[in-house]
């Protein structure tokens, strides 16, 4: 693949759902019979662990359920199976993936403006299924998402500025039932500014721990790591950007314990990112980190990760590499995304306005 689609949808929630399910009714069904293989769970079994979400969803976010509700119209599957592939690993309590993210502030670019990203590192069946969704909600601020087959929130920038990419984090606070990540960072899409999203995560109990980097139209970048017991966050203390990867950074839960339960290349990662960052601060472009996505130091499992093993059954620490690299503008309302890992593949602009 050297380009994902393009997917487009406006109006009210209902017909933003109806509109993203028809355009990607093909990469819904594929990311249902991946999530019933991988978590080794029947279609019936799916649909009744997700419906133990739903009174979650109609509390903290009705108006995503009725989207969810158009989704399966639109992709033709039940509601339980469009509830469902926005709930994900929260069924099995299993891990998604890695991830080397960023966010560097006006002070570190050429052109004084953020720049937020990051690799996405999964399983590579996944790439059969993302693509590229513009929302324009008659509500909300419009978004500009990375995503995959339905998954209504997901890595992006909306209309404000905000920008919200994350990663997955060893150790730490034991799972729960509560909150799936994937609305919840939808409902960061709906905030104006950075602190409207830590007020959110302050709000929202959720069911496992993620990292997330974040930015506003403001200027302002932030680094939250995101557990069941409530949110910690990581100023860029003064040094103008922020990476993050997979191990806890917070003085509370950044303990042997947990690093030791960590993906072992994730401080190699977050080190080589530091890295290459430092080196260009001030001057930084967008191609500068179309090449620091790239890199390949500590290959098979740089930032740029490749697979160690093709066995199916393996799980994303052998098995996993970056299936796709996203760029973030948030001062253009534009994102720049490669998919695979291949140096040769071409990052493709998205754009908000079709007609920039």
């Amino acid at each position: 693949m050297d380009r994902f689609p393009f997917y487009r949808a406006e109006g009210t929630h209902r017909e933003l759902g109806r509109q993203h399910g028809e355009q990607a009714k093909r990469q819904i069904a594929a990311h249902l019979d991946f999530m019933g293989s991988s978590l080794m769970l029947s279609r019936e079994e799916l649909r009744r662990r997700a419906m133990q979400f739903q009174p979650l969803f109609a509390q903290h976010c009705p108006h995503l359920v009725e989207e969810i509700e158009g989704l399966g119209e639109g992709a033709g599957v039940a509601f339980a199976d469009a509830l469902a592939v926005n709930i994900r690993s929260a069924l099995t309590k299993a891990s998604d993936g890695g991830c080397t993210s960023f966010v560097v502030a006006r002070r570190g670019t050429r052109k004084g403006q953020i720049l937020i990203g990051q690799n996405s590192d999964m399983l590579p069946a996944a790439m059969e299924f993302c693509y590229v969704l513009h929302l324009k909600p008659e509500d909300k601020p419009e978004t500009l998402m990375w995503t995959f087959g339905g998954m209504i929130g997901y890595h992006g920038i909306n209309g404000h500025g905000v920008g919200n990419f994350a990663n997955d984090l060893g150790g730490g606070p034991e799972p729960c039932f509560a909150m799936p990540h994937y609305p919840v960072k939808r409902l960061m899409m709906e905030c104006a500014a950075v602190d409207e999203v830590v007020q959110l995560l302050h709000s929202i109990k959720l069911w496992c721990n993620g990292n997330y980097v974040l930015c506003d139209g403001r200027g302002t970048i932030l680094d939250v790591e995101a557990t069941p017991g409530g949110p910690h966050l990581l100023t860029d203390n003064k040094s103008g950007f922020i990476a993050h990867s997979n191990h806890f950074v917070c003085a509370k839960h950044a303990t042997h314990e947990n690093h030791k339960v960590s993906a072992v290349d994730s401080f190699s990662r977050l080190a080589r990112m530091n890295e290459l960052v430092e080196s260009r601060f001030g001057d930084l472009t967008v191609d500068d980190f179309k090449t620091f996505l790239r890199d390949r130091d500590g290959d098979p499992s740089g930032i740029c990760r490749f697979a160690q093993t093709a066995d199916p059954a393996a799980d994303w620490m052998t098995a996993g590499m970056t299936i796709a690299s996203i760029i973030a503008e948030p001062d253009k309302r534009r994102i720049h995304v490669a998919a695979g890992n291949k140096p040769e593949t071409p990052y493709e602009v998205y754009k908000m306005n079709e007609h920039d």
